[in-house]
């Protein structure tokens, strides 16, 4: 048994390496999108097993305690002091250093990036200990090269596929119903309900928004995605523009108290009032009135099933 599963390990693990090598190679392959797209593939598909829970996650999806713990001890960072303070912190350091000095080092940075000669990595870290940021570096070696932009595709039939063939009559029936509710949804509005995902601030944990974009697409959903890093404003928006009954926050990184009120004002300031806001993520239980306060409607922490979240979704957009 061991052998036959190394086997099958060795083969499927030589048929990607040799889709990557007919893409020209890893820097091609990561180009193309190929190798996000079938991480947040296999995503998709367990999340639909954790869901249905034919993939068993002790205290998450089975075995539960019957009176859970909410309101942790957690470390409270206060986003807008912390920035200022960073902001004050670089502008003390551009003041006190050696202004000609940065500018050479960034310029033979640069001069190296366009000319294929001489070591990036040991002029990068000359020109920090010279005190350049990293943004004046980034943007040294962005001259030559450009931004990389992330391919914003959504993995389709993975979660629907992986729900209605292999999670049993308990997952096949969860799927069903909440398909059904955004298929009656549909036909009594014109139109599909239609979803903005979206990631704010300097959080750029995406995994979880792509599979929620891929789960909220198999249930008939149209989905858009926004970008890493965007601004309230930036997402508001994205959201106005393309008429989107809801925005979806996902937040991974503690920046929720200061994010979320923040894109329900600009929504709110941009003709948006009419846009329903949900957020989900790794929320403490204890911040969820605050947010609630700033204008988020609905919730979803940890451990929530697609199917669930799509069924409330709905039955608010009803109200």
């Amino acid at each position: 048994m061991m052998e036959s599963l190394t086997q099958q390990l060795a083969s499927e693990a030589m048929s990607i390496i040799k889709e990557v090598e007919d893409l020209g190679g890893m820097t091609q392959a990561i180009v193309s999108g190929m190798p996000k797209l079938r991480i947040e593939e296999s995503a998709a598909r367990r999340q639909a097993k954790i869901d249905s829970g034919a993939e068993v996650i002790v205290g998450v999806n089975k075995y539960r305690l019957e009176q859970e713990e909410k309101n942790y001890d957690v470390l409270k960072i206060d986003n807008d002091e912390v920035r200022t303070k960073q902001i004050k912190r670089i502008n003390q350091i551009r003041q006190d250093r050696d202004e000609a000095k940065v500018q050479a080092c960034l310029e033979s940075l640069a001069e190296a990036a366009k000319s294929n000669k001489g070591n990036l990595l040991a002029l990068s870290v000359e020109a920090a200990k010279a005190r350049a940021t990293v943004g004046e570096i980034s943007s040294a070696l962005e001259k030559v090269y450009g931004r990389h932009v992330a391919k914003d595709q959504i993995v389709r039939g993975a979660y629907s596929k992986e729900s209605m063939e292999k999670t049993g009559d308990q997952g096949r029936h969860e799927y069903e119903t909440a398909l059904n509710n955004v298929q009656n949804f549909s036909k009594q509005e014109g139109r599909n309900p239609r979803i903005l995902v979206a990631k704010m601030g300097q959080d750029g944990h995406d995994r979880g928004a792509k599979v929620i974009a891929s789960g909220f697409a198999d249930l008939g959903f149209d989905v858009d995605v926004g970008g890493l890093f965007q601004t309230p404003e930036e997402v508001a928006r994205q959201a106005i523009d393309n008429d989107v009954h809801i925005v979806g926050a996902s937040s991974l990184a503690a920046g929720h108290k200061t994010l979320i009120p923040a894109l329900r004002k600009a929504l709110n300031e941009q003709g948006g009032e009419h846009i329903v806001l949900i957020c989900g993520g790794v929320i403490p239980a204890e911040d969820y009135q605050f947010l609630h306060d700033g204008g988020c409607e609905l919730i979803f922490g940890p451990g929530t099933k697609i199917t669930d979240a799509s069924n409330k979704i709905i039955d608010l957009l009803k109200q």
